[in-house]
């Protein structure tokens, strides 16, 4: 196929799916141009019938050199841009994805499996965030240059704000276009130029969005795409033209990030795992609990960084707790958009199904029951489909207690004091977010400051704001996604002092 061949808006995509057929997907987009990747071929499926629903070739080392040159080339321009023309542009980007609201949702939901109502949500936050920071261009006059009180008189002094260069951005399966926009947004914003690899499971609706961005007034070359596996991500963390890598995903595979750039001192930022707690205070709102605590555990079936799947309740509510989970869990419709009102979907892939079914085992193995285990449909066996699952009382040195699952597993524990859930909170290797349900204002505030985490939600679902921040501590990351902050992290800043 040559560059006009591929179906790369949101429309031709849906259209294209709609006759089911695969599609035939380019591997990059380089400078304004999509084109045929030349690595190895990858078969993208629908995690809820396990069908092929696209292919393509993953984009070759050659072709990440080659889109590396075009941000190269693209950055002078668009890092010269004033902030009110880069606001121009993330503003006709957001105009552009919310006309596509709805194609974009459906996408969404063909290629990772999300409920409508989830990929609807996603979608609503990558208008939000996109729009966001145009916003943010406009309004925010020390975007790109401060002036500095320095308390001394007869000297001038200044901080600039200088886009870092190129940014290499990869971005994992389980909430696709959401962390893409998060970081091409704030990228932008800053003045940078992108390479941006999505994941190779999850192509489509990126593909889409990518198209919508370019149709919306970006310069070619200030965002070329690269779509592939390891490979490709490894050739692009590794190439010395890029300056600033952003990576969303395991732990593992970020610290791999964190040594490759390290040599050559790339800046870098990582958003990665988590295993996280939900505490239940004596007096709380006890069916806001289990709300909370189901949507913390499975929504996206479970595939969450900030999944709750440490529930912390207290003694003297732990009874009246685990029967309401039992009857929410029971209520829970796993299945695919062809099941009708399923509000929880298939986990991404076989791979993932089989490492969730593995930890499962093994609680078995060890003498670990559920005390809730929700249903599959009846055509299961067509998906990637795992039950939501409840255990109690595992030992924390269980790693079901311990270890990122990444699937619809959760486990719940008993606790006698606050200080005592916070502490068996805090007892993790991982310290990305926490959830607290009490009505006492003065026991949330104690407990917010306690937690080790870089976020705390207090008797709210998990909701996140463009204009707040996302990150966490110990080993779950380094440095943080969104507000001010986001974009900070695609700048460098330059001191600058003169005579008055």
């Amino acid at each position: 196929m040559n560059t006009y061949d591929y179906p790369t808006n949101a429309g031709d995509l849906a259209a294209a799916l709609s006759t089911g057929a695969a599609l035939v997907l380019p591997g990059a987009l380089i400078a304004g141009s999509f084109e045929s990747g030349k690595g190895a071929q990858q078969i993208v499926l629908n995690p809820a019938t396990g069908g092929a629903i696209a292919e393509f070739n993953a984009a070759a080392a050659a072709q990440v050199e080659r889109a590396v040159q075009a941000a190269q080339q693209a950055l002078p321009a668009w890092k010269a841009r004033n902030r009110l023309e880069r606001a121009r542009v993330l503003r006709a980007i957001a105009d552009r994805i919310e006309e596509a609201h709805d194609t974009l949702a459906a996408l969404q939901v063909a290629n990772n499996g999300k409920p409508a109502g989830e990929a609807e949500v996603d979608v609503l936050d990558v208008i939000n965030v996109f729009r966001y920071y145009g916003d943010l261009c406009a309004g925010m006059k020390n975007l790109q240059s401060d002036e500095l009180d320095i308390g001394v008189s007869g000297y001038h002094a200044q901080m600039n704000y200088e886009a870092v260069g190129v940014a290499g951005l990869i971005v994992p399966w389980n909430f696709p276009m959401v962390t893409t926009a998060w970081k091409v947004a704030a990228a932008l914003a800053a003045g940078c130029t992108i390479v941006l690899k999505p994941s190779e499971l999850t192509p489509v609706a990126e593909l889409a969005l990518a198209g919508l961005i370019h149709e919306a007034g970006l310069p070619p070359g200030v965002l070329n795409l690269v779509f592939g596996a390891a490979d490709t991500g490894r050739a692009l963390v590794q190439h010395p033209g890029v300056a600033k890598v952003s990576f969303t995903g395991s732990t593992a595979v970020g610290a791999a990030v964190m040594r490759d750039c390290a040599d050559r001192m790339a800046r870098v930022s990582l958003e990665l795992g988590g295993k996280s707690a939900l505490i239940v205070c004596a007096d709380a709102n006890l069916q806001l609990a289990v709300d909370l605590a189901i949507g913390g555990a499975f929504c996206n079936a479970g595939q969450m960084c900030s999944a709750t799947s440490r529930i912390l309740v207290h003694d003297s509510v732990y009874t009246d707790f685990i029967l309401r989970m039992k009857e929410a869990i029971a209520n829970l419709k796993v299945g695919g958009p062809q099941h009708g009102g399923a509000n929880m979907g298939p986990v991404i892939s076989a791979r993932q199904q089989d490492k969730v079914l593995s930890y499962i085992a093994q609680a078995r193995a060890d003498g670990l029951r559920p005390v809730a285990e929700g249903s599959l449909p009846d055509d299961a066996s067509h998906g990637y489909y795992v039950a939501p699952h409840l255990y109690a009382d595992v030992p924390r040195s269980h790693p079901l207690w311990n270890e990122e699952i990444f699937g619809p597993i959760a486990c719940v524990r008993r606790f006698a004091t606050n200080d005592e859930a916070v502490h068996v909170a805090n007892d993790s290797e991982y310290g990305l977010v926490a959830t607290v349900v009490t009505e006492d204002s003065a026991a949330a505030a104690a407990m917010s400051e306690a937690l080790q985490t870089g976020l705390v939600w207090i008797n709210t679902p998990q909701i996140i704001f463009p204009g707040t921040s996302w990150g966490g501590f110990k080993r779950s990351g380094i440095g943080r996604e969104l507000g001010v902050a986001g974009v900070r992290a695609y700048q460098e800043m330059k001191q600058v002092l003169k005579n008055a």
